[in-house]
């Protein structure tokens, strides 16, 4: 049986990944961090020939919520509630996304969740190209709720 991060790796397989060209290349071993990769493509370029805005948006959709679920474990539930990608410039090259939650984030979320028995939580992220030039900006905004929420 596969563990949920081999489960993880193989989304690179999954249709949306693999038709946009995006590729998980790093998760780190306690998830608070997580690199993909969108090369330019012939098939992830739109009529202007630079990155397809759908497929920019798409290397930034499952990361946090997935990256939040196993960071807190199985007490909490974690969903995907709002997104927002600003595009700063186009992308003619490959372009990659860093996701990092730090553990100031993590105990904020779980002090929060802990008192009031959910919470909205707001993510951001940068798109960069090899320059480190900002593409676009993603923000996500990721409902938390403790599954068995006790107030004190």
């Amino acid at each position: 049986m596969l563990s949920f991060r081999q489960k993880v790796k193989l989304i690179n397989y999954w249709p949306p990944m693999l038709g946009a060209g995006i590729k998980l290349k790093h998760i780190a071993k306690d998830w608070t961090h997580i690199r993909v990769v969108l090369p330019l493509r012939w098939y992830n370029r739109n009529i202007v020939g630079v990155q397809y805005g759908g497929s920019l948006y798409s290397m930034a959709d499952p990361w946090f919520m997935l990256m939040l679920m196993q960071i807190l474990g199985k007490d909490y539930i974690v969903w995907d509630q709002a997104a927002t990608i600003h595009f700063k410039q186009p992308g003619r090259s490959t372009v990659s996304a860093d996701f990092r939650i730090t553990e100031q984030q993590i105990q904020e979320i779980k002090a929060h969740v802990q008192q009031h028995g959910k919470g909205n939580f707001t993510m951001q992220t940068q798109v960069l190209n090899p320059q480190n030039e900002v593409i676009a900006t993603v923000e996500k905004v990721l409902y938390v709720r403790y599954k068995k929420f006790i107030k004190a």
